[in-house]
Parts: structure tokens; sequence; C-alpha cells
């Protein structure tokens, strides 16, 4: 077995680290994080390091996918601000997998060549008030009348939809249809007539605004279906497609980046702390807590990448992705906790990198598929019976 890193994917991290250095640093991205406000010119230059070519086909001008090198620009990314990753992943994820496996050749080519460019922005729009992690349960519909589709409902939880170009939306086509054969996938531009937009402000993530989405009679052509014609009602087969297990590895990587941000600002402030004459890295209970960290992230960056290779070799790892989510964003928050603890009432107050990382590592938990899902999931998908 061989865990050395390729040569090419180190120096995609090397670009990223630079980038980061350049253009969005602590003092930066503490602006961003205190405004609540992402400059969409940073997303720009990002995609002119050409990292979203990362999930996009060389005949659309990609690279191929590489889902470990996709992997690792998050994980830099995260590293600066989850937000800074989370961005990448609207464009590159959102985008460039989903249109990858899903889209129809008219999709493709219009859309993905901008994916490569990192000119293009997409959201999902899949939750609703009363619909989480159930989505079969949609019950935003869209009704085909001639050449149109209506589309009427409501959908929450939308990051970035204020700032996206188009909203991968997820509807209810066939109101009298079989359960997962009802649903179906729509590419909208969230500036229709007909769309209204209301920011949910949270504590975490800030930058990327997460959104409730109202839709009233929303009228949208045929060539919004994501695949096309064919695949009216068939959006639930997409949802669950090969893009699925790939994004599941996309918030574990975050919340990895997050976590060794975190674990490296308290590793260097033990250094630089005294108390009671020497430096608080002298005393057993931080050392213990920091070698507790490091053997967590350890384990965390192992998983990450083995489901990523297992996805990459073509390998079934739909157990395996479901437990990466599990283990390595419920394990990144308690490092970022006990890290919080180490800088004591400095890692509470704003000053500290770590405090933002606290309330950014709290979602990932819940988001992409919660930690409840995943552990029903993972037996499901190991064959544990239910009765």
């Amino acid at each position: 077995m061989d865990f050395s890193e390729p040569e090419h994917i180190t120096m995609i991290r090397d670009t990223v680290r630079k980038f980061v250095a350049r253009e969005a640093n602590n003092e930066i991205i503490a602006k961003w994080d205190k405004a609540d406000h992402f400059p969409m010119e940073i997303h720009r230059k990002i995609g002119d390091l050409g990292l979203g070519a990362l999930t996009v086909p060389e005949e659309y001008g990609g690279a191929g996918f590489d889902l470990i090198a996709m992997t690792a620009v998050i994980e830099e990314l995260s590293k600066a601000s989850g937000i800074l990753a989370g961005m990448y992943i609207h464009t590159a994820c959102y985008g460039g997998m989903n249109i990858t496996s899903s889209g129809s050749p008219e999709q493709k080519a219009q859309l993905l060549p901008r994916v490569v460019e990192g000119s293009i922005f997409f959201a999902y729009a899949l939750s609703e008030p009363d619909v989480g992690a159930d989505l079969a349960a949609t019950k935003t519909t869209a009704q085909r009348k001639g050449n149109k589709i209506i589309i009427n409902g409501a959908k929450r939880w939308c990051s970035g939809a204020t700032i996206a170009d188009y909203l991968l939306l997820l509807v209810k086509s066939d109101p009298d249809g079989p359960r997962y054969k009802n649903l179906s996938f729509l590419l909208v531009p969230p500036t229709l007539p007909g769309i209204s937009i209301t920011t949910v402000e949270t504590m975490g993530q800030r930058g990327s605004p997460t959104c409730d989405v109202i839709f009233d009679n929303v009228e949208v052509g045929l060539d919004a279906i994501l695949g096309g014609e064919a695949m009216w009602n068939q959006g639930w087969s997409q949802l669950a497609g090969p893009a699925l297990e790939a994004e599941k590895l996309e918030v574990p990587a975050m919340a990895l980046g997050v976590a060794e941000a975190a674990l490296a600002e308290a590793w260097e402030y033990s250094q630089q702390r005294s108390q009671f004459g020497q430096r608080i890295c002298s005393f057993q209970s931080i050392r213990h807590k920091l070698a507790d960290a490091k053997t967590k992230v350890q384990a965390c960056r192992n998983m990450l990448y083995w489901a990523a290779w297992l996805l990459q070799e073509g390998r079934p790892a739909a157990a395996e992705t479901a437990m990466t989510k599990l283990f390595v964003c419920d394990t990144c928050r308690d490092v970022v906790l006990s890290c919080q603890q180490i800088l004591g009432a400095y890692g509470y107050a704003e000053g500290f990198s770590i405090e933002r990382h606290v309330r950014d590592v709290l979602v990932y938990p819940i988001y992409g598929g919660s930690s409840a899902i995943q552990l029903n999931n993972i037996a499901n998908r190991l064959g544990l019976p239910k009765a």
C-alpha cells in the first residue's frame, strides 16, 4: 500500500496555499466574516487558478474527474475559511459534478466550460420548511403546460441563492406518481419573475447567504429539465446518482481543513502562553489535549482520502462515504472545541480565528446529510436487518 501523495496534488496544495496567503489571509477573512459578505471577485480568482477543471471532462476544457485533488483543494481552502471552500464547492461540485453526471449534451456544452473558468455559480434548492432528510417528500410542484413548466412552492436552507446563476431545484413533477418516480430536477435562474428570496441569519459560514426561496407561478422552458425532457420524473435517480457519494466527502473535507487550522492555532498558542512561570505546552493536560487532537486529525485525514481513493478507483463505497461523513465531521467538531479550550477566554473572543472556526464547524455534522442519517445509511448499506 502506497500512502504517498501524488506530485500533482502536492503542487495543487502549494498553489492554493499561495493563493490564500495572498488573497484570503486571516485578517481579510475576519472582515468578510464580520460583514457577512463574500466578495465574488475572490471566487473568480479561484477560477483563474484552474481548480474548477478538476470536476469537468477534458472534452469540455477540464482536466478530467480527479476526486482526490478536488478533496485536497477543499481541505486547503477550508484551512483559511470554510466559506472559501464552500464557494468553490458551489461551482466545481454542485455544478461540475452534477452537470457532468446528469446534464444533457446541450447543458454540458453550455455550462461546463464556465465551471472550468469559475464564472458560474450554482445553489441547491432541496430542503423545504417541512422537508429535510426525507427529500422524496418534496412538496414544491412543477406542472408542464405545453412548452412551459410552472413552479410553485417554497425551499429552505438554499445557501448562495442570492448570488447563484442557477438553482438546482428539486420538484414534485407528478403529484399522482409513485414515490421516487415523481420528482424532477430543474435548472432555474433565481432572478426569474415570481421568485422571492429571504436571507436567514446563521451563526457560522458567514458570507454565504443561506436563504428561503419562494416560487409563485414561476415559468421556465422544457430546456430547464436537468438532463433534458427524457429525465422528467427521473430526479431521484439523479439525486442518488454517481455524484452523491462524491458529494458526501465535500463537507468532511471542509471539517478537516477547519480542524487542522484550529489545531495549528492552539498548538502555537500553547507555546506562547505562559502561566505559573512556564509555557502552558509543558502542562500535561494541555499536552494530552494536543496529542489527542493530532491523533484524531490524522485518523480523519486517513479516512477521508481512503474514501476518496475508493471512489476514484470506481469501487463501491456507499457505506464508506457515509462512515467518513459521520466520523470526520463529528470528530473534527470535537477537535475544534477542544482546541478552543486550550485558548481559554481568548478562544471565545474576536481576535483569534478559532472563534470563527467554532461557529463554522458546528454545522458540518448537520448539513450534507446529518450524522443521524449517516448512521441509518451505514446500517442499511451493510445489510443490517430492520426486523
